[in-house]
């Protein structure tokens, strides 16, 4: 097909676009910024109109003056009037190592300035065409207070129409100039490229916007890069409504993003440069990459921190951890100024969702130590009304170690939920932990936490102190042996409270699924497995807490045929079978009934509960302590159609519990050692039931 007619029409296109937004300020080539105002004249002929382009970059449309002062510099200062205790701003720009120069003679010249060490706009009062040596102001310009100038967008990531197109979310960085992370596209379509036009969703009437090397070809493969387009012409994101990968000859949208129409973001001068972003390594396969931008490590060195200010409302950070695929890191905000506090830190919780095959960046509000409920604990943010302000920005795992960028504002719209980023230092927190099922933060263990106070400026430049342990950190050891599962299997009496879940050779490795840090402990024993016998009667006495105000006290404790248990958490429709723990209000809602005190076994030493090979051992560390009250008690007569295999949980929350075998009449018998027996550690729970089978046949 010709392609000369599909030129004209998309020509014809542009040309009513322009005639539409004739009006409109932003759109064309007379967009410099936010007009701060024009330079007022007090010698030397100062002339120029001065514009706000991003939070640290000035225009000057024009600029004028004679060169005829002896020590004249672009000034800068946050006083009431220009005066001596301002600093310069190097025109034209030099390197670190080299002086400012003096001010040449300019005619009508177009400059752009960038102000140094990490100044904002909103930093400085007023600019000045100064001179040090006589302390005069030639000429100068106000800063309104009020002004709002314009700044990067984010936009969400394409759409995954085909042939495996995916990013990061998509950024505007000026008018002409758009920034694509994690890029991945098969290359298989036989004439795409990206496509711009108007509508409410990709047409065949569109533009070919040249690929990062600027050249108008059909796009190749991408695996993951991070690349930055610029809008061909006089085109710019004010003239356009999407971003596409488009086959031309198919007429085949692969996927495509949204341009929104309030955006205001930066004029296209020339002051974007076409650059990997501060936080992109070409070289990350290596092990021992140099840090960039600002950077901090936690928790003995397993995690990094790098941070850049990106405009007066945003920073940028990436957090770097040699964690585990299903583990995650949480980065952010202590809940009090001065140490590190958990309770009230406002995090965002970044890993690799297995189920998804996604990377996240996920907002966190702790509102107690504690499993999410639905409604309070370290929860995150949309789970509990509110919205996740941390934007995605890219995630790669490579050579064990996670990394994930992504934005987050300085303040939001929910003071309940998100904590204020200070311009000054501020202490931060870092933990790390395992994913549940839902693809959430589970508790941490004790030294997975930092304990000492950190404090990280948001708005600071060039803060390195990161080496390369990191990289360095040899991977984890070999997965412990998990402690002995018990098995109760002839008791009617059972003592229900909360313990520890026993770090890495207890609840997690017995039931290979993430744990909260706390467990049910039935007659002193660590998840045990119970078998009972249908038609037979047993009493739960339960110590759980019923605590509502404080999630991490209040444990109703209840029998499924769920092995996560949590039904309290469940908004919809409930698909799980109760036995036994959970009746109907009068209103026709589901509600637990056996709580009671809250009694729990503590630790009464600090040490790492890797360290005990035994349960036993471990049990022995442990001290019961019971707030006053009185304990709740169950009664559960097991019917004939219950499964063969149930669970005891907490209505609460999740994964608490584990099994209850259930068997038909006398296929129990009694042992005469407290009614526990023991599997060998190489054998399955399942091998357990077999064993009590085998001992009740000789």
């Amino acid at each position: 097909m010709d392609a000369t007619p599909q030129r004209v029409i998309s020509g014809l296109l542009l040309f009513a676009l322009a005639t539409l937004h004739l009006g409109y300020a932003r759109n064309g080539p007379n967009y410099y910024g936010k007009l701060i105002g024009s330079l007022q004249e007090y010698a030397h002929g100062i002339k120029g109109k001065v514009y706000a382009v991003d939070d640290a970059t000035i225009f000057i449309k024009g600029f004028c003056y004679d060169g005829t002062g002896p020590d004249a510099y672009f000034w800068v200062g946050n006083t009431s009037q220009p005066n001596p205790d301002g600093y310069i701003v190097p025109y034209p720009e030099t390197d670190k190592a080299s002086d400012p120069r003096v001010l040449e003679a300019y005619n009508y010249t177009d400059v752009i300035l960038r102000l140094p060490g990490g100044k904002r706009i909103r930093d400085i009062r007023w600019l000045s065409v100064w001179c040090r040596r006589f302390t005069v102001d030639f000429g100068d310009v106000f800063i309104p207070p009020d002004l709002k100038v314009p700044k990067l967008q984010v936009l969400p990531e394409f759409s995954r129409l085909a042939h495996g197109l995916r990013s990061g979310n998509i950024s505007i960085l000026d008018s002409k100039t758009i920034y694509i992370p994690n890029l991945h596209y098969d290359g298989g379509g036989p004439d795409a490229y990206f496509w711009v036009g108007n509508g409410s969703e990709p047409t065949h009437f569109g533009i070919k916007v040249p690929n990062e090397a600027g050249k108008t070809v059909p796009l190749r493969a991408y695996q993951g890069e991070d690349i930055e387009i610029v809008l061909p012409e006089n085109l710019t994101v004010y003239d356009i409504n999407w971003l596409a990968v488009w086959c031309v000859e198919y007429r085949h949208n692969f996927g495509h993003v949204l341009i929104p129409k309030d955006l205001d973001v930066p004029p296209a001068l020339g002051q974007t440069k076409i650059t990997p972003p501060w936080w992109y390594n070409p070289t990350s396969s290596t092990p021992t990459p140099k840090p960039v931008s600002n950077c901090k490590e936690m928790l003995d060195g397993r995690v990094q921190v790098q941070w850049e200010l990106k405009d007066e409302d945003h920073v940028q950070i990436r957090v770097s951890g040699r964690i585990k695929e299903d583990q995650y890191v949480a980065f952010g905000l202590s809940g009090r100024d001065g140490m590190a506090e958990m309770v009230g830190g406002d995090v965002v919780v970044i890993g690799y969702n297995n189920k998804t095959g996604r990377f996240i960046a996920e907002d966190y509000y702790m509102t107690d130590i504690s499993q999410c409920d639905g409604k309070r604990g370290v929860c995150p943010d949309q789970r509990i009304g509110g919205r996740n302000d941390a934007s995605l920005v890219h995630g790669e795992r490579k050579n064990g170690i996670t990394t994930v960028t992504y934005t987050r504002p300085l303040r939001t719209n929910e003071p309940e939920k998100d904590r204020i980023i200070p311009e000054r230092e501020t202490s931060v927190i870092a933990a790390i932990g395992s994913l549940n099922s839902r693809g959430e933060a589970n508790a941490h263990e004790r030294f997975d936490k930092t304990t000492e106070d950190i404090r990280i400026d948001f708005t600071s430049r060039n803060v390195h102190e990161c080496t390369n342990s990191l990289y360095n950190i040899p991977d984890a050891d070999p997965e412990l042996e998990p402690w002995t599962p018990a098995v109760i299997d002839d008791k009617n009496v059972f003592n229900a409270r909360i313990g520890p879940t026993g770090g890495k050779r207890g609840y997690s490795r017995i039931t290979g699924t993430p744990s909260w840090g706390i467990a049910w402990y039935i007659n002193g024993f660590l998840i045990p497995e119970i078998t009972v016998e249908r038609g037979e009667t047993y009493t739960f006495i339960v110590e759980g807490g019923n605590d509502r105000s404080n999630p991490a006290r209040n444990h109703p404790f209840y029998i499924t045929d769920s092995p996560e248990g949590g039904l309290g958490q469940i908004t919809g429709r409930q698909t799980e079978k109760i036995f036994a723990g959970v009746k109907y209000d009068s209103f026709g809602y589901l509600k637990p009934i056996a709580a009671g005190r809250y009694c729990e076994w503590v630790r009464t030493k600090l040490d790492n509960p890797d360290n005990y090979e035994t349960f036993e051992s471990f049990f022995e560390t442990l001290e019961l302590k019971c707030d006053k009250g009185e304990p709740a008690k169950l009664t559960w007569t097991v019917e004939e159609d219950t499964p063969d295999l149930v669970y005891y949980q907490c209505f609460t929350h999740k994964n608490l519990g584990w099994k209850i075998h259930v068997v038909d009449p006398g296929r129990l018998q009694k042992n005469n050692i407290d009614g526990v027996s023991q599997v060998l550690p190489t054998f399955t729970t399942f091998v357990a039931s077999i064993s009590a089978l085998l001992l009740f046949s000789r």
